[in-house]
């Protein structure tokens, strides 16, 4: 049976400058075959000492048959305080598989994103690669890919524009764990050094755990780590966001 998650409420988000899109967590674990997704709108308005407000979208598709899978992410985030930006950043990836076998897959994908609190006016990325099925359990998946991607970025640094073009590695490893059947973790690490200078690399990591609450109603917690080797100068190399949330399935 088909099924879509909406997340309905989102809380104590702690401020982070995506840079590295991590699609996994929010594929389907599933071999039933169509259409699935979801659809978040979050707004957020806080009048006390400073005037607060943001919001943020995301949206979520999947199709599926017996040897074909397309994925289509849209990502859109925004806060101000006091008319000051806190978050302002974009994003849009496309990704596609060919299953081989059982256990091996082709992939490509393509990615939009624009990060203007981090200094990242554009970036832009198109790859192909494999992907693995470790496992074979329904208790819990095990995923290796590998890909090779060129990236076309423009930022601003020291009020200057610069345009970066790099092709780098991108690999990761993904599980998803379901110790019970009212329990599942989804992890995803993603290590993304340069062709030409391996130091220079980015890290990504995120962790889901979940638990249903009521039939269909699910709290999730989610810890994003992101780590990158030679950021725009003034941003951290080091950023995490943490988010608590109830998810409806239908």
């Amino acid at each position: 049976m088909k099924k879509r998650i909406l997340i309905l409420i989102l809380v104590f988000p702690f401020t982070v400058f995506s840079q590295v899109i991590n699609v996994e967590n929010l594929r389907r674990v599933t071999d039933t075959v169509g259409w699935s997704g979801f659809a978040r709108l979050d707004l957020h308005l806080i009048k006390n000492r400073n005037t607060i407000f943001g919001f943020s979208n995301r949206i979520r598709v999947q199709y599926r048959t017996n040897k074909h899978l397309w994925l289509f992410v849209n990502d859109l985030d925004f806060r101000e305080a006091n008319s000051n930006k806190l978050v302002s950043k974009n994003s849009q990836h496309l990704r596609y598989n060919y299953r081989f076998s059982e256990k091996t897959a082709l992939e490509a994908f393509l990615q939009s994103q624009e990060n203007e609190i981090a200094a990242i006016r554009f970036r832009g990325l198109v790859g192909v690669g494999l992907r693995f099925k470790l496992s074979k359990s329904e208790k819990y998946k095990l995923y290796f890919g590998n890909a090779v991607m060129y990236e076309n970025e423009k930022v601003i640094e020291s009020d200057q524009k610069i345009t970066n073009r790099d092709w780098r590695s991108s690999s990761y490893f993904s599980m998803s764990l379901f110790p019970t059947n009212t329990i599942s973790i989804a992890s995803t690490t993603y290590f993304q050094p340069r062709f030409d200078l391996f130091s220079d690399f980015r890290i990504s990591s995120q962790t889901t755990m979940s638990f249903r609450v009521v039939k269909n109603l699910r709290f999730a917690t989610t810890l994003t780590y992101q780590y990158d080797e030679f950021p725009v100068l003034g941003i951290p190399k080091e950023q995490y966001r943490l988010t608590n949330g109830l998810m409806y399935s239908f």
